[in-house]
């Protein structure tokens, strides 16, 4: 188990989960975000929303579904994908510590449980009890679009597969897992993005092409994704050759 997390946590500080809940600390546990009338869920929207000055509620939410997928339970899915290990997310299990800054501190489990496990089990676990619950409270809450909502997790699982390609992942066997899990996964992902493979030179990696709008745009950054939607296939492709090029790894 130990070295599992160590290997996730290789391929960098997004993957990394802190085993047990350190006493004092302000964690938030993640079952109480479920709840689209919680405060829990409340302080997660105001926290975000401060750290970069979005324009509405509705904007604030869909970029959090990114953020939270890509960092929360992107542990899970990698995990699954490079050791057919399984990590216990579902949410009773999971805390988040707030940033200052824009996104999370910390994410932490109450049990470190791992178990060989199937793609339907991931899924069941980091979908169905907890990332599409997730996007459906804050759809109550704030009237956020839910496909734009639904497109924030199928981003963030995609991303775990893509940026460990770029970080000494196998490439074949992280575009083939990607595949596997499209085929078993709910909210129907492959119609909210897609994940190309490019290369450049000896580099070689997975990308991910958005259909939908996190709204970051709209912060008070004024920035977009690498893989916007607002910018044409074409152009995100050249852009992304470009960093592999140069040996950058985009987010």
């Amino acid at each position: 188990m130990t070295d599992v997390f160590a290997r996730l946590e290789s391929f960098g500080d997004r993957f990394r989960l802190q085993r047990g809940l350190t006493p004092g600390d302000d964690w938030i546990s993640c079952d109480r975000l479920l709840d689209p009338w919680s405060d829990e869920l409340k302080r997660v929207l105001d926290a975000e929303r401060r750290a970069s000055g979005q324009v509405s509620d509705h904007a604030t939410a869909l970029t959090v579904m990114a953020i939270y997928a890509g960092t929360v339970t992107a542990a899970a899915v990698l995990a699954w994908a490079v050791e057919g290990t399984v990590i216990d997310m579902r949410p009773h299990n999971v805390a988040i510590r707030l940033s200052p800054h824009h996104g999370f501190e910390a994410v932490a489990l109450r049990e470190p449980a791992v178990e060989q496990a199937p793609v339907e089990q991931l899924v069941a676990w980091v979908l169905d009890e907890h990332l599409l619950p997730l996007a459906r409270a804050m759809r109550v809450r704030t009237r956020a679009s839910l496909r734009q909502l639904y497109g924030g997790v199928a981003h963030g699982c995609a991303a775990a597969f893509c940026i460990a390609s770029r970080r000494g992942g196998g490439v074949d066997q992280l575009e083939n897992a990607y595949k596997t899990f499209l085929s078993a996964a709910t909210g129907d992902p492959e119609r909210l993005g897609t994940v190309i493979r490019l290369k450049e030179g000896d580099r070689e990696g997975l990308f991910y092409l958005r259909n939908t709008c996190c709204l970051y745009y709209t912060s008070a950054e004024q920035v977009k994704c690498s893989s916007c939607c607002l910018d044409s296939v074409d152009d995100r492709i050249a852009n992304y050759r470009r960093v592999l090029a140069d040996g950058v790894v985009p987010h």
